[in-house]
């Protein structure tokens, strides 16, 4: 946990003005969350394979496992991606993890049957969970402090729209006639495609951040890449840089045992209880939208088409915290989404047991869900957990949070299934509960992030 002298990267990086550099490495990562998200098709493609391909069967073990076996992956690729983004660092990273998740979606599209799909299932799972976790973390070090949130909510509201995307998707897949045993093998192929393009612009133009090589000790490859940096800003703006006037700060290069210590405990508490509320209510309802829209009686074109049309919440919902991101304070907004989740989870699970609502209210009322829903991705995957570490553990701290936050989804899915067998409302109650109980922990655990510059975030001592 020894200091260093460094370049001052942080507070060079944080003077800088908005240039079109930043555009650049926002879209970059951006695109590359945009094409790689291979679980917005999962609700898709279970609803094939349930309903139309009969792979899966209604209340089985097989089909809990399907959003299990994924889970567990992404449990593993974040609790091993992390560690091992902060010793490589970010650029090479972000190429392994792409490799393995687009080698093993054009498997899982080739699978011969279930059983080899469940394998690719559950590798896909780990290249995702180890990409996102590099992808979110490790792009608020190229962004300053003073709008850091704004930036990350960007990358976040155009990487979401993966989930109403792939959705479309399957929906004019069916449209066009395909039969349903090819369909759900191209909406693998798609992104597995898409992905290799994102790959190649990650290569060719995304440098590694010289916020990580400094806590590596690697100072001059640091000044050097923070010295081009420094000249696409001011050709872009056509400025002069203002000086730098802050004192540098000691470099730490901190331990992974450094997460369970102190004040980054605490943060690795929070970050955890965090993520697991994201994910247990957001992919419970990714991939069991169609199926507990089908549960109420509707078949499998107009669930696919319901759960297309309220998933649109989804950027909707992104776009406004983009907006605010930085006006409200972080535990303040977290806690906010998550009563106003529990708060539409207990409405509409009142309102479709009762049988209130046609097919134009569900749509109405998952939309304004999913808008909440999304705001809360964005609040806790992009923003909140990503920032919350100092650079030398982001990645590993941001890894072991998510990967906590994928432990509920390991068991989550029986009792889910279990529950729809009986009722879709009650599901949405469950949903409910959950996010209270999460609202409860930040109010007492959480921390303020908001304007800090990463250095600062950083300093524990």
């Amino acid at each position: 946990m020894g200091n260093a002298k460094g370049a001052n990267i942080g507070a060079r990086l944080d003077r800088l003005p908005d240039s079109a550099w930043h555009i650049k490495m926002w879209l970059i990562t951006a695109f590359a969350l945009l094409v790689c998200w291979s679980n917005g098709i999962s609700g898709a493609v279970q609803n094939i394979l349930l309903n139309e391909v009969h792979w899966l069967e209604k209340g089985s073990t097989l089909l809990a496992l399907w959003g299990t076996t994924y889970t567990v992956g992404q449990l593993f690729g974040a609790l091993v991606g992390g560690p091992i983004g902060d010793r490589i660092g970010r650029k090479r990273s972000i190429i392994l993890y792409e490799c393995i998740h687009i080698a093993v979606m054009i498997g899982a599209a080739l699978s011969p049957n279930v059983y080899v799909l469940y394998f690719f299932r559950l590798a896909q799972g780990f290249g995702l969970g180890a990409l996102l976790v590099v992808l979110f973390a490790g792009f608020t070090e190229y962004v300053p402090g003073r709008n850091r949130g704004t930036w990350s909510s960007r990358t976040s509201f155009i990487g979401n729209w993966a989930h109403p995307i792939c959705n479309l998707i399957a929906l004019i897949l069916i449209g066009t006639g395909m039969s349903m045993s090819l369909n759900w093998r191209v909406e693998f192929m798609i992104p597995s495609v898409l992905s290799i393009v994102a790959t190649i612009m990650v290569y060719r133009k995304f440098p590694e951040s010289p916020r990580w090589l400094e806590s590596q000790g690697r100072i001059e490859e640091a000044d050097a890449i923070m010295a081009q940096v420094e000249r696409e800003v001011e050709a872009s703006t056509g400025k002069p840089l203002p000086p730098v006037t802050e004192t540098p700060a000691p470099v730490r290069n901190l331990p992974y045992r450094a997460l369970f210590q102190g004040e980054l405990l605490r943060r690795t508490i929070v970050g955890s209880l965090v993520l697991i509320g994201m994910n247990t209510i957001q992919y419970t309802l990714m991939t069991w939208m169609p199926t507990l829209l089908n549960g109420l009686g509707y078949d499998t074109s107009q669930s696919q088409f319901m759960t297309v049309f309220g998933l649109f919440g989804a950027p909707f919902g992104i776009f406004v915290a983009s907006l605010i991101m930085d006006r409200v304070p972080r535990k303040l907004m977290g806690i906010l989404l998550l009563v106003g989740m529990a708060a539409f989870g207990i409405a509409i699970g009142a309102v479709t047991s009762a049988g209130l609502v046609g097919m134009g209210g569900l749509i109405a009322l998952t939309f304004v869900m999913n808008t909440i829903i999304y705001m809360y991705v964005c609040y806790a995957s992009a923003v909140y957990v990503p920032e919350m570490w100092p650079t030398s553990a982001k990645l590993s701290g941001s890894g072991f949070s998510n990967a906590m936050g994928r432990v509920s989804n390991v068991f989550f899915p029986f009792l889910v299934t279990a529950l729809a067998a009986q009722s879709s409302s009650y599901v949405f109650t469950l949903l409910a509960i959950v996010a209270v109980i999460i609202a409860v922990c930040v109010f007492f655990l959480g921390v303020e992030t908001r304007g800090e510059s990463v250095e600062s975030i950083g300093n524990i001592e």
